[in-house]
């Protein structure tokens, strides 16, 4: 019995290790770094920039701000497309609602239906968003080379698109 243990003890560095955490941790750091220059960026409406600076703002929301299209769309195909629960996007969408990020109004096709849209300081968030998601990957770049970079970008792409 003691043999045995000792052999998993030896051989569960892997849980560590393994590209599934790897790549969870990246994604937490890169969204951390990503909302804390929007804590700190004057172009954020300062009720928002407040809210990301006491981390009131986090990785969940980011998923409407990185799946919610221009034209707006359904709560279950912008859930769908975060890939959460519909009940978990509509609690997201009524607090990004609160702070007047989005709005929702009636779906131009179907009368019964609602869209989630982004609304003035909503694309304002947008914007800074994607020039803070634009900082943070150059600061990627620089901490672990360009070529490095590249390679990274063009693995994941390769491997999400297998989806």
């Amino acid at each position: 019995m003691a043999k045995k243990n000792t052999f998993i003890a030896t051989h569960l560095g892997w849980r560590q290790t393994h590209l599934g955490r790897l790549l969870g941790h990246a994604l937490r750091r890169f969204d951390e770094r990503v909302l804390t220059l929007m804590a700190h960026n004057m172009d954020v409406p300062l009720a928002l920039s407040n809210l990301a600076a006491r981390g009131q703002v986090t990785a969940a929301h980011v998923h409407i701000t990185r799946h919610l299209p221009l034209e707006g769309a359904r709560l279950s195909d912008l859930a769908a497309s975060a890939g959460v629960t519909k009940q978990a996007m509509g609690d997201l969408v009524t607090q990004c609602e609160a702070w007047g990020l989005v709005t929702r109004s009636l779906d131009g096709v179907d009368k019964r239906a609602r869209k989630v849209l982004f609304t003035a300081t909503g694309l304002d968030w947008l914007a800074a968003f994607e020039r803070a998601v634009s900082q943070a990957e150059a600061e990627f770049k620089e901490a672990v080379g360009t070529d490095v970079a590249l390679v990274v970008s063009m693995g994941l792409e390769a491997y999400s698109s297998g989806y």
